[in-house]
């Protein structure tokens, strides 16, 4: 099990982290501590099925982050993830590997690196 802060607090050799927090709505899995892990660990992105908070502050770090919605309220911190496994949601499976291409139209996944 491990927690979003333990993995931000990795290397991230720019990486994306996909964090499947199934479409919830009450509260935030990503501020703007997070995301500053993120940044000085070299972490390209972290996409959120869910909500971020300090979306204002996180807009203008060095670091893609997508998300659902914004909620105010902190997680609780009590429900652990599993790293390293496939995600599935918006009709879509992440795999530990894949590319993720994203832009303010949104996000492509691609199992081998996309043509410039």
């Amino acid at each position: 099990m491990f927690s979003c802060r333990q993995i931000l607090g990795e290397e991230g050799r720019g990486r994306v982290l996909v964090v499947d927090g199934g479409a919830s709505e009450r509260c935030a899995l990503l501020g703007d501590q997070l995301a500053e892990l993120g940044v000085k660990n070299g972490w390209s992105g972290v996409i959120v099925n869910g909500c971020i908070r300090d979306s204002e502050d996180i807009a203008r770090m060095p670091i893609g982050v997508k998300a659902l919605a914004t909620c105010p309220l902190k997680s609780s911190k009590r429900d652990p993830g599993l790293r390293s496994v496939p995600v599935s949601f918006a009709g879509v499976t992440v795999r530990p590997g894949d590319y993720i291409y994203a832009d303010k139209d949104g996000i492509l996944v691609s199992a081998e690196p996309l043509a410039n």
